[in-house]
């Protein structure tokens, strides 16, 4: 068998035009290493020729086995992933790309062959899908071990690449970082036995924004196929993927991964051997699920009071829940100062802030989390010794909610540069434990609760109300 290709970058690549480069197995010599003469590459010229199907993509079992042995012409490399003095590795035909993509580069890149971007997609899962299971492998030599999820497989492929869908594979591999790179020896393996068949490869190796269901692979899909002035026709893609929310699945990440792209979805039972749908559920948060309200409670509130003077306000809530976003809508247009621990640093400068602040005449908002008595008692002492009055206003919403929308805004949010740091669940899990529901005998003039009411463009509202999650089912 031979040796997985070394990673390459863009620069290291280069084809010919007309041709296709690929390793004859026929011509490795038992026991021959890649260098030496007898691991030959063969380079062919051909024409290709298209093959209707006589059904819709959903397909059948399919008796063609002699289409995974032809060859297929391979356009010449779009200039997105070339340089110049490109050169080629003779190991395989799949490459790993660098870098590999996202801020923090944790998604994997891979092409077999040259693919070719066109407005159809036919994506697939990799592990359960496209080749059977193998979580379990703690040795590299099983780990490189794989099988056909069914002997189908191939020759769907091949057909598939025939009537013009790009080919791409969608995984989640958050892995350790020796599993992860025996895992990625697998694929030329894989690449190997579909030697005619391009196809390109999204691998998720942490959990962040590109972890089904997230978004992110496609995203970074959508960009690739822009660069070639290609607009992907969602109604006429679809994904396949075994994690769909039936009884027995590990998930159903792969079927909301699918909804939040807005791609048909087939199971690979459906989709290879024409079984009918099973019933599913989708676990977790969705805000589908949240209650319609009115954005203040009482209704009767208002934000900015009526009367004239110098006040404090101190919001408190979860993380996430817009406080900083309803203080910039709301309290700066007129005026009030921003008291905010992540921009000053630190509890002792807040108070020092707020003091300055409201000596000078000048009302302001304490805009962090206030979870408990204690620590809203310190602007609250500071304000009865400056005969301030002082109003609280509740952020309301779950943990889930608040969760939610923090991977929003850190992985999901259109645009990338309003895009913050993601805060680690613990953050939400120690003001969830330590809250203390504000009370009127805190010192408190007034108490609002102010419910959450998502606000932003049509675009900003689409992803926000996709399934967003980075581990779970």
């Amino acid at each position: 068998m031979p040796t997985a290709p070394k990673d390459v970058s863009d620069s290291e690549r280069v084809q010919q035009p007309g041709q296709f480069n690929s390793f004859c197995p026929a011509l490795l010599k038992p026991g021959s290493k890649m260098q030496r003469p007898e691991y030959l590459l063969c380079s062919v010229n051909f024409t290709a020729e298209s093959k209707k199907r006589d059904a819709s993509h959903l397909g059948g079992e399919s008796d063609d086995s002699d289409s995974m042995a032809g060859v297929h012409k391979v356009a010449k490399m779009h200039p997105f992933f070339t340089k110049p003095g490109a050169s080629s590795s003779a190991a395989s035909s799949f490459q790993w790309l660098k870098p590999s993509l996202g801020p923090k580069r944790t998604c994997l890149h891979g092409i077999n062959l040259m693919p070719q971007s066109t407005p159809k997609v036919a994506a697939f899962d990799l592990d359960g899908t496209v080749i059977k299971s193998n979580h379990k492998s703690r040795s590299n030599e099983t780990a490189l071990h794989w099988e056909w999820w069914r002997a189908t497989v191939p020759a769907k492929l091949q057909e598939l690449h025939q009537e013009g869908y790009s080919i791409v594979l969608i995984s989640n591999q958050a892995l350790k970082q020796r599993q992860l790179e025996d895992w990625k020896k697998k694929i030329p393996l894989i690449s190997a036995a579909l030697p005619s068949v391009p196809f390109r490869i999204f691998a998720a190796s942490a959990k962040d924004g590109f972890r089904k269901p997230m978004p992110g692979m496609w995203d970074e899909l959508e960009r690739i196929f822009a660069v070639d002035k290609i607009r992907i026709d969602k109604d006429a893609s679809f994904f396949v993927g075994d994690a769909a929310g039936r009884t027995g699945d590990f998930a159903s990440t792969d079927r909301k991964w699918a909804v939040n792209i807005g791609i048909p979805f087939y199971t690979p039972e459906e989709y290879f051997l024409r079984l009918p749908s099973a019933p599913f559920s989708f676990p977790g948060f969705h805000v589908s699920s949240l209650p319609k309200l009115p954005l203040l409670d009482p209704l009767t509130a208002t934000i900015i009071p009526n009367v004239t003077g110098t006040e404090l306000v101190i919001f408190t809530g979860f993380p996430c829940l817009g406080k900083s976003s309803f203080f910039r809508r709301h309290f700066a247009p007129v005026g009030y100062a921003h008291i905010n621990q992540d921009t000053l640093g630190s509890r002792p400068k807040c108070i020092k802030a707020t003091e300055a602040a409201l000596k000078a005449g000048n009302s302001c908002v304490v805009d962090n989390t206030n979870r408990d008595g204690a620590t809203r008692k310190h602007y609250l002492d500071l304000a009865k010794k400056l005969g301030i009055p002082v109003r609280c206003l509740v952020f309301t919403g779950s943990i889930d909610l608040a969760w939610h929308n923090n991977l929003y805004r850190a992985y999901v949010h259109p645009s990338t540069e309003s895009r913050r740091d993601i805060l680690p669940y613990l953050a939400f899990i120690g003001f969830r434990d330590n809250y203390e529901e504000p009370q009127l005998t805190e010192g408190f003039s007034e108490i609002i609760k102010v419910n959450w009411v998502f606000e932003g463009s049509e675009e900003e509202r689409k992803r926000w109300g996709m399934w967003l999650q980075i581990d779970g089912k």
